[in-house]
């Protein structure tokens, strides 16, 4: 057993079924991003293909308005990894975000982030990352690296200015402004805000550029297809894995969840019978059904006591979101569907849509059963992990009252007492022997320890060690991997398969 994140066990690898289309993955880290800066869900469509245009005004050649639409559409890939430090700065790191994009944040909350060029530093560098996990071309990842930097010096986090700037910082910025603000303050008045940017955030040549066909484009990007990627984009596959991970950087202590629940639910499956094609949904709709966590601020998962009643109905969205996500990304329409029904439950009292259980089918069972299982044995800010059997007293408890299936706790307790631990199993089956040699063993617990959100006190006291050391340990975890941030080093572990 995997004694930090409290996993359950089993050997079952998910032998591929975790990969998608690059277009795939970057439909739905456009969306996550959306959610997570509490915009519409399609914002990064609509800001992408305005910095097609923006790219194409400025001179641009085809290969220049590729890089500028990619980058508008994962501009937002960062921001679930430093979510908890906006969420501690200003209260609510979801509607926080949706001030700052639409201008109406307070002055002293836009103080707060401006000092603190650390919030930039980690965003930039794991959607930085994440391009160079789907080896999306240098411009792509170059300009996400520097998404948050401005003309006149001012943006963060290094405070590069003019020409020091990748030009395609510029066109994204100004294409996500001109989205946004006429959305929240009409077309008018938004172009007078970009205008009086100008030479600050983005040359004003640039925005004397798009300006004067601002409003046609508004008007024409709902009705187009998108732009098409050039040809040798498409083959290119991702890991499902890698969506996942993103999500979890919002909640520390969420790191690796749906892939242990992709895991045991997969297990399951086969104990249960189920044909391999429904075992393949599974695993692949248990790595995508935390998507609308996104949509909720982190104060509400972090609360330890009961929900308010405004609270449980932005979590009660979150399945709908899911959903919604998968409808809009070709492909993965069925896996989204069968994720969002990961909190409905037989008695009908689940959500979001109150099913019972005349129409919910053994997929929907076992996902379901997983994910409570996972969540169980894992820790949480407000309690220890539960032993695994607790888990299953606490599992057949809602056997009893209708709300599991029988069956499908029987196949979820029978995979996790499988004597090999299921991120051990993916780690075997995804890491090449140099990465996994990356680490020493003491290296690796303290960054499994970190990734959950310990910080360096904590993590020195449970090993017994000084914070020192354990400062130490981190200090080399971060130059070994090539990191600056935990949230990196953490996202870096996951995909080499290190925790």
């Amino acid at each position: 057993m995997d004694t930090v994140s409290g996993a359950p066990t089993h050997s079952t690898p998910l032998h591929g079924h975790d990969t998608v289309t690059l277009e795939q993955a970057i439909g739905l880290l456009a969306i996550v991003g959306d959610l997570s800066m509490g915009q519409p869900i399609d914002a990064s469509e609509r800001a992408a293909r305005l910095a097609w245009r923006v790219a194409s005004a400025a001179g641009g050649d085809a290969a220049a308005c590729v890089h500028a639409h990619m980058v508008a559409r994962l501009r937002w890939s960062g921001c679930t990894a430093n979510a908890s430090d906006v969420a501690a700065l200003l209260g609510d790191d979801v509607g926080g975000r949706h001030a700052m994009l639409g201008r109406t944040l307070g002055a002293r909350q836009a103080a707060l982030l401006a000092n603190d060029p650390s919030l930039a530093e980690i965003h930039c560098e794991v959607a930085g990352d994440i391009a160079a996990t789907m080896g999306l071309p240098a411009p792509v990842e170059h300009g996400l690296r520097h998404a948050f930097e401005q003309f006149d010096g001012r943006g963060l986090p290094h405070g590069l200015r003019a020409g020091e700037v990748p030009g395609v910082v510029y066109q994204v910025a100004l294409a996500g402004d001109i989205e946004v603000l006429s959305r929240v303050h009409g077309v008018e008045p938004a172009l007078k805000m970009i205008a009086q940017l100008g030479d600050a955030k983005y040359p004003a040549a640039l925005a004397a550029l798009a300006l004067p066909h601002a409003r046609a484009w508004l008007d024409e990007i709902d009705d187009e297809a998108p732009p098409p990627a050039p040809p040798a984009f498409l083959p290119v596959s991702v890991p499902l894995t890698l969506v996942a991970d993103m999500i979890e950087l919002k909640l520390p202590w969420l790191a690796g969840y749906s892939r242990r629940v992709a895991l045991l639910a997969q297990h399951a499956a086969q104990l249960a019978g189920l044909p391999e094609a429904q075992q393949r949904t599974l695993a692949r709709a248990a790595l995508l059904h935390g998507i609308g966590r996104a949509a909720v601020r982190n104060t509400v998962w972090e609360r330890a006591g009961k929900l308010r009643s405004a609270d449980w109905e932005a979590v009660r969205l979150v399945p709908y979101w899911t959903a919604r996500a998968g409808s809009r990304v070709d492909g993965l329409e069925q896996e989204a569907q069968l994720a969002s029904h990961v909190y409905e439950r037989l008695d009908g009292s689940g959500y979001f849509r109150s099913l019972d259980a005349a129409t919910l089918g053994m997929p929907q069972r076992l996902l379901a059963a997983s994910a409570a299982f996972v969540a169980l044995r894992s820790p949480r800010p407000w309690r220890a992990p539960h032993e695994a059997a607790a888990a299953r007293a606490l599992l057949e408890a809602q056997v009893v009252g209708g709300r599991f299936d029988r069956a499908a706790v029987d196949a979820v307790c029978a995979a996790a007492g499988m004597p090999a631990d299921p991120a051990a199993a993916l780690a075997a089956a995804r890491t090449a022997p140099e990465a996994r040699a990356t680490l020493s063993a003491r290296e690796v617990e303290v960054l499994q320890r970190i990734s959950l959100g310990e910080s360096n006190k904590e993590a020195a006291r449970a090993m017994r060690i000084s914070p020192s050391t354990v400062r130490t340990h981190v200090e080399s975890i971060f130059r070994k991997l090539g990191c600056s941030t935990r949230a990196a080093a953490t996202l870096r572990a996951l995909t080499l398969g290190l925790i």
